[in-house]
């Protein structure tokens, strides 16, 4: 799989009115549109919980310090015939484009993120632990940490119930 042919999360520090606050750009590398989405752990909920995303596209969120939650790419999604929103890998099943406060249905590669956690750092990481669906890198703007990434399709290696194969670009 090429490495352009992935959903990229780029965290960005930023200071807004006076509070410590940081930006999320995300930006779709895939070849196919991906919807993603989000779930807050802990601290002030996101206003944006999915959209949908372009190849090429990039969409920023602002997220609060002392913010905690995962990322994901939802695969797939369409409107049925009674216009709920579903997707075929990593949905939320909240009929919507929004999650609303739910989490992804596996198959589905996470991004997930601590911000100002024990200690006052920054914990991040992809996770795998709910399947792989989509490839994922996600990088720190502040220059000092590094980046990470499931730049490749793991599905041969993964358990047939969180392996997703020939949809959309991905085998």
């Amino acid at each position: 799989m090429e490495a352009q042919a992935l959903l990229v999360l780029t965290l960005s520090l930023l200071f807004m009115h006076s509070i410590y606050a940081v930006t999320f750009t995300v930006k779709n590398n895939c070849p196919y549109t991906v919807w993603p989405g989000t779930l807050t752990s802990s601290g002030p909920a996101l206003d944006n919980t999915g959209f949908e995303l372009e190849a090429q596209g990039i969409q920023t969120l602002d997220v609060q310090a002392s913010w905690s939650g995962r990322l994901w790419g939802r695969t797939g999604c369409s409107t049925d015939d009674s216009g709920r929103f579903i997707c075929a890998t990593a949905d939320c099943a909240s009929g919507q484009i929004p999650c609303n406060g739910a989490g992804a249905i596996p198959p589905a590669t996470l991004m997930e993120i601590t911000l100002n956690g024990d200690g006052n750092q920054d914990f991040y990481d992809i996770s795998l632990v709910d399947g792989f669906n989509v490839p994922i890198s996600m990088t720190p703007s502040d220059g000092g940490c590094s980046a990470t990434s499931c730049p490749a399709d793991i599905n041969a290696a993964c358990p047939p119930e969180l392996a997703v194969k020939g949809l959309m670009g991905v085998s």
